[in-house]
């Protein structure tokens, strides 16, 4: 199954109109559908395209300069999204302390992201989009027996189910740390899964990535802001409200380790694994804290 082409061509339509649409302004939807797009962008050209120009080369090291800046108000949105849904009377000028300093904190990130934005690099993005655009479209104006770059491509669902694969199902428990390796992966599996020309089989399989892409994200937001959190106003000990979203980390942990163990889509030794190893109950270890650090803004 080859690459659709109609999707292929339309991706890098969207980046463009998302980078034009963040360069003008940075709210938290512009923020989060450039990021998705230039992910998905990313993902065909380095998981899909056998072979990349220079061209594409340098677009991606672009387009990843900015979305490392973009990852950064985006983080913040989805921890100011998730402290406005917590509902609970203890401590309420915590709540609004953690609030003001995110929004703060936010503030700062999306003027560096602003200042990034100039209208050379939106000049030179836009440039390298429409050649790589070209490089990977199919000509068929030509007579030619040489395969496109599409024609040549991966299949989308094989590679995919590839991703899945690679992420080794574990011994005892699943760790919080594996399970931030499946958000990650998943989510590029699906990404590259929206590739495949439109099916039954592509629909089902993309529908069971997303619903499994949903519940471990729900987790690792609430586990970012917990984090978050607890660097600001002091671990489960010291205030209820780090306790509280602990409380809550662990909740959704649970619901995202049992989606992922009823998935048809990964692994049949995830369904006989013991159950979740949480650490929620008590401060972040310097390990976790480590990889949230290193990977968070993957998304």
């Amino acid at each position: 199954m080859s690459i659709n082409p109609e999707r292929c061509r339309l991706i890098f339509q969207k980046t463009e109109r998302d980078l034009l649409k963040l360069s003008s302004g940075q709210a938290a939807e512009q923020v989060h559908s450039f990021r998705t797009t230039s992910r998905r962008l990313q993902t065909l050209l380095e998981d899909l395209i056998p072979q990349r120009s220079r061209n594409q080369k340098k677009l991606l090291k672009l387009l990843g300069q900015v979305r490392k800046r973009a990852g950064k108000v985006r983080d913040l949105d989805v921890q100011l999204a998730a402290l406005r849904t917590l509902k609970i009377p203890q401590e309420p000028r915590r709540k609004t302390q953690l609030t003001q300093g995110l929004i703060e904190l936010r503030a700062k990130h999306e003027n560096k992201l602003r200042k990034l934005l100039t209208k050379d690099m939106i000049r030179e993005i836009r440039k390298r989009l429409k050649r790589a655009a070209r490089e990977t479209k199919k000509d068929t104006q030509k007579e030619t027996k040489k395969e496109t770059q599409v024609e040549a491509g991966a299949d989308p669902l094989l590679v995919a189910r590839q991703m899945l694969a690679q992420v080794s199902a574990p011994e005892t428990r699943l760790t919080e740390q594996l399970l931030h390796r499946y958000r990650v992966v998943v989510k590029r599996a699906r990404y590259a899964a929206e590739f495949a020309p439109k099916s039954t089989a592509a629909t089902q399989f993309l529908g069971q990535l997303k619903k499994l892409q949903d519940a471990i994200g729900d987790w690792h937001d609430w586990l970012t802001l917990t984090h978050t959190a607890s660097a600001r106003l002091g671990d489960v000990s010291q205030s209820p409200l780090v306790a509280a979203l602990h409380n809550v980390a662990g909740g959704k942990f649970r619901r995202a380790v049992a989606a992922l163990a009823a998935s048809p889509t990964l692994h049949p030794s995830l369904k006989t694994v013991p159950g979740p190893t949480s650490d929620h109950s008590r401060k972040a270890s310097p390990k976790t804290s480590t990889l949230l650090e290193q990977t968070g803004s993957a998304a």
